[in-house]
């Protein structure tokens, strides 16, 4: 049973360096977007779809070579990353990225997606940890923001198109019902990781 973690408590040298990771990129984020909430979710939403594809495309070969049942993971990682995905095509149409911003996406990903799967080649559960990670830092950061909205500080401008159909919210939904869904998808995709690291040896 996944049961809802707020923090995971490091306890042993892969908890630690999935941590570390996690802290040092929060804080290239805070230095270079600054408060723009908007900019700075489109870069780490391009960097979210990564993970949940990576450990999905992995476990089915790990399930074909070895000839046995994922215990439903792949779906799982698979769905996870379709929905990072789709917190990413929300938030092109709410932040409006310039080319430079684009192209930071394609680097973020590039850069990323070899990383990460060269750890999770190495260490599945360290992968997993670090998302889990990455989810806790992802909620912290969306709270900020609906925080942000709620008070004025960003203009809580009309749920586009593609976040009413998604998620069914209302015809008049607005950017902060938006936020408080991508922040429960978020939520999820935290407790999972993690149940899937302690999983692992």
């Amino acid at each position: 049973m996944i049961k809802k973690v707020i923090h995971h408590k490091a306890e042993n040298f892969s908890d630690y360096f999935a941590l570390a990771c996690t802290k040092f990129l929060r804080f290239f984020a805070d230095t270079f977007f600054a408060g723009r909430y908007g900019h700075r979710a489109v870069i780490l939403e391009t960097v979210a779809g990564v993970p949940g594809m990576v450990g999905g495309t992995l476990q089915h070969l790990k399930s074909l070579r070895r000839i046995e049942n994922d215990r439903g993971w792949i779906k799982i990682l698979l769905d996870e990353a379709e929905n990072e995905r789709m917190h990413l095509m929300t938030f092109i149409e709410i932040a409006k990225p310039n080319s430079f911003e684009r192209f930071l996406i394609i680097l973020a990903q590039g850069i990323f997606y070899n990383l990460f799967f060269l750890l999770y080649l190495v260490s599945p559960k360290t992968a997993h940890r670090l998302v889990g990670y990455f989810e806790e830092e992802a909620v912290f950061s969306y709270t900020e923001y609906l925080q942000g909205v709620l008070e004025g500080k960003y203009e809580n401008i009309p749920a586009p198109k593609i976040a009413i159909d998604y998620w069914h919210l209302k015809k008049d939904a607005r950017l902060s019902d938006v936020i408080k869904a991508v922040r429960k998808d978020e939520m999820n995709h935290r407790d999972v990781n993690h149940y899937f690291s302690n999983q692992l040896i």
